[in-house]
Formats: structure tokens, C-alpha cells, sequence
């Protein structure tokens, strides 16, 4: 199993368990007074993390505006030029760097290639025209295996379950130019953004817009065999009368005994590309089925659903650091590489995947709160009423904060998963 950097519990989960079981060493829960303590801090925590990320969502969505093709009200004025490539550069720089925050996994277009080789069972073949955009971007997150029902020509066409290799999250963002692909009128102007889940990997292709549906290589098979019999089969048989019998053959009609077989031939190449025309037809359908159930989002509601992520992500790693500091780490502390396989160790027993926690990027949090402190190579959190005076007093820097103070907090938050 693939260990991944998200965490898959909700904030509200995290404390409950934290408050009510054991800790690594057993016989370690907390009293009611603790909890009521550790129950207000995580309040805390999460409001301050909340506000923060309030900032870098109007960031985001004053820096997405002008691209947003469901922008509801649309902004008065809008960059042209060389200033709108420099928002749209700016737009996709910031949002490679939330994605990252968010611990989702960038896609490269060598990576993507290799992965759309072929097709899954259910799915499609299709030819990806990455020329039609000027810039795309592919991110994904979770590795795991989906059920599929599937019916076999082998069995009767019974029903059949199979496991499939999925990306738990995709998100999709791109910007279109004129194509022959995209039809008459594409938007070139706009930015979009799509957010799926459970995508089978050999079919992420299915997800960016401009896709050209395979021939399966039997059919291109069936239907090139079809031609070049037909027109093999042509020539021998002209071949084979002297040109003057060719002349008369055309008045008398008695070349039909040549158009028969040919025919017959042709036709079944017909067969072959409708029933290919037919195939198409049938996979389109059932792609826009699909797409439907597994779409989460799109365009802006992405951005507020990404955000949310990261704004959890962030709330879940410094609970985990603070706490296993707090209540195991004693006066002497733990060193980062303790702290790590401790919280690792637990979050194995309680989430049904492989965590693989970013450490260094917790410690840099609470540090920077002033909630953990260093000393050589082994942290020490303070006792918990401490910790909460400090984050009073942090609450009260940010609420004084101007525009630019506000903006250097959202950019150290960024750095620490740098």
C-alpha cells in the first residue's frame, strides 16, 4: 500500500479519540480536566488555522476572478496583455502550491502517458490532442483498488466483480486554445478547474476535454484487412483479363461476376466501421454517465473544497504533534524521528491506510506559535495552559494584523511543506 501524506479523519474524530484512549504507552488517557483543556486548545487551533486560511481564500479568489467562467458577479475589469499572462502564470504557480498543501501529488505529462497506455475493461482508448491547451495541469491523491461488475464473453456474459487501480481524488485544471478537437467556438479565455473521485488510472485521459476515441486495435485489424482484400482481389482479378475483354465486359455486364465477391468484401468492411461508429456512440454515453457520479466539483467550488482540505490537513498534523509532545514526550522531549514513528504507529491502528506523516512540517507550526520548543535535536511542547496563553496571544497579533502581516502568515504557512 502506498503511504500517503493525508491524514483521513475528521478534525472532530481526531479529538475525540485523542481525548478518550490511550497513548503509546497505555494506561495514559487524559482526566475530565485534561480533556475540557485539550478539547478548548484544539477549539483554538482550529480557529486560529481557520482565519489564516480566510486571507488566502480571498487571495485565491481575486486571483481566479478574471479566469472564472462561472464568475457571478463578473469583476469590472479584467488584465489584457502581457499582465494577463502574468495572472495566469501567477494563478497556476499558486495553485500547483495549494495542491502540494493539500498533499496531492503532481502529474507530469511523461507520467501521464504512461498511465493512459491502453484501456481498462469498461473504459476506453482514447488519444489525449495536448496541443489543444495552453496549460494543463493533472494532480491526484490516494492510491487504492475499486470494485467493478463487468460481463465476460468468456462466462456467458455473466456478471463478474474485478479489482481496478483508482486515484481516490483527480483535479483537472487547463486552459484551452483554438483546436479542431474543442469544436467552433471553445472557450479559450476562461481557466477550469474539475475535481473527480475514484478514477481508474488507465482512464484519467477520459478527463481532460479534446479526447479522440481509439479504434480498438481488432477492429482497426478487421476493418484495414476488409480494404486491402478488397482491393487485392480487384486487382488480380483485372489482372487477369487481356484490356479488350475489360472493354467489352464493361457493355456486356459481365463483370458483375467481379463486382460480386468484391462487394460482399466491402460490405463487410462497412460492418466494421458502423459497428466501430456504434461502439463509440456506446462508450460516449457511458463515459457521461460515469463522469456524472464521480464529478465533485468545478471551477471555483474546487478552490473552497481544496482549501477546506489543507485547512483540516493543517488543523490534523499540528493536533497529532502537539498532543503526543504534550502527554508522552516529557520533560526530556522526543526527537523528530520518535515523534514520527509514535504518531504513525497510532494512526495505523485507527485509519484504514498507510500515513506516512509529514513531521518537520508539524514542528515548524508550533514552533513558530511558540508552542514547542527546541532544544538540541529533541522537542518539547509546553504544559497546555501555557500553550494556550501563547495561542491567545496569537489570536490577538492576527486580529490587530494589517493586509501585509496577514499575507506573511499565509506565506509561512505555505513554506512549511517546502
Amino acid at each position: 500500500m502506498v503511504r500517503e501524506h493525508y491524514i483521513p479523519i475528521r478534525v472532530a474524530d481526531l479529538v475525540g479519540y485523542l481525548c478518550n484512549e490511550s497513548g503509546p504507552m497505555h494506561n495514559q488517557t487524559l482526566t475530565p480536566d485534561e480533556q475540557t483543556a485539550f478539547r478548548n486548545f484544539a477549539r483554538v487551533v482550529t480557529l486560529h488555522v481557520h482565519a489564516v486560511y480566510q486571507t488566502e481564500i480571498r487571495q485565491l479568489k481575486d486571483t481566479y476572478a478574471p479566469f472564472d467562467p462561472d464568475a457571478d458577479p463578473t469583476p469590472l475589469t479584467s488584465p489584457i496583455g502581457e499582465h494577463r499572462t502574468k495572472a495566469l502564470d501567477h494563478l497556476f504557480g499558486t495553485f500547483v502550491h495549494l495542491m502540494s498543501r493539500a498533499n496531492y501529488r503532481r502529474l507530469t505529462r511523461d507520467e501521464m502517458e504512461l498511465i493512459m497506455q491502453g484501456a481498462s475493461d469498461w473504459g476506453v482508448d482514447m488519444d489525449v490532442a495536448w496541443d489543444a491547451f495552453d496549460k494543463v495541469e493533472v494532480f491526484y491523491r490516494g492510491k487504492g483498488a475499486g470494485k467493478r461488475v463487468l460481463r465476460s464473453w468468456r462466462w456467458f456474459w455473466r456478471k463478474r466483480e474485478t479489482d481496478v487501480p483508482t486515484f481516490s481524488r483527480v483535479v483537472v485544471m487547463f486552459k484551452q486554445r483554438e483546436h479542431k478537437r474543442l469544436g467552433d467556438d471553445p472557450n479559450t479565455k476562461s481557466v477550469f478547474l474539475k475535481l473527480f473521485k475514484d478514477i481508474p488510472q488507465v482512464d484519467i485521459e477520459m478527463l481532460l476535454p479534446g479526447g479522440r476515441i481509439r479504434m480498438p486495435k481488432l477492429e482497426r485489424l478487421k476493418f484495414g484487412g476488409s480494404i486491402g482484400t478488397s482491393l487485392a482481389y480487384l486487382g488480380w482479378k483485372l489482372s487477369s483479363f487481356p484490356l479488350l475483354s475489360l472493354l467489352g465486359g464493361f457493355a456486356t455486364g459481365t463483370l458483375l461476376l467481379l463486382w460480386t465477391p468484391l462487394a460482399l468484401i466491402a460490405g463487410y468492411g462497412y460492418n466494421t466501421w458502423y459497428s466501430f461508429q456504434s461502439s463509440r456512440q456506446t462508450y460516449t454515453l457511458q463515459l457521461t454517465q460515469s463522469l456524472y457520479y464521480q464529478n465533485l466539483d468545478n471551477n471555483g467550488g474546487v478552490l473552497f473544497r481544496l482549501l477546506d482540505e489543507a485547512e483540516e490537513q493543517e488543523i490534523r498534523e499540528a493536533l497529532l504533534a502537539y498532543f503526543f509532545l504534550w502527554r508522552y514526550g516529557g520533560e526530556r522531549g522526543w526527537t523528530a524521528a520518535e515523534l514520527d514513528f509514535y504518531i504513525e504507529l497510532d494512526l495505523k491502528k485507527r485509519v484504514p491506510a498507510e500515513v506516512n506523516f509529514e513531521i518537520i512540517d508539524a514542528l515548524n507550526k508550533l514552533m513558530r506559535v511558540g508552542i514547542v520548543e527546541k532544544i538540541d535535536d529533541r522537542y518539547r511542547a509546553l504544559p497546555i495552559d501555557a500553550a494556550q496563553e501563547k495561542l491567545d496571544t496569537a489570536w490577538e497579533r492576527y486580529v490587530r494584523a494589517n493586509e501585509s502581516e496577514l499575507a506573511a502568515e499565509v506565506a509561512a504557512i505555505g513554506k512549511d511543506k517546502e
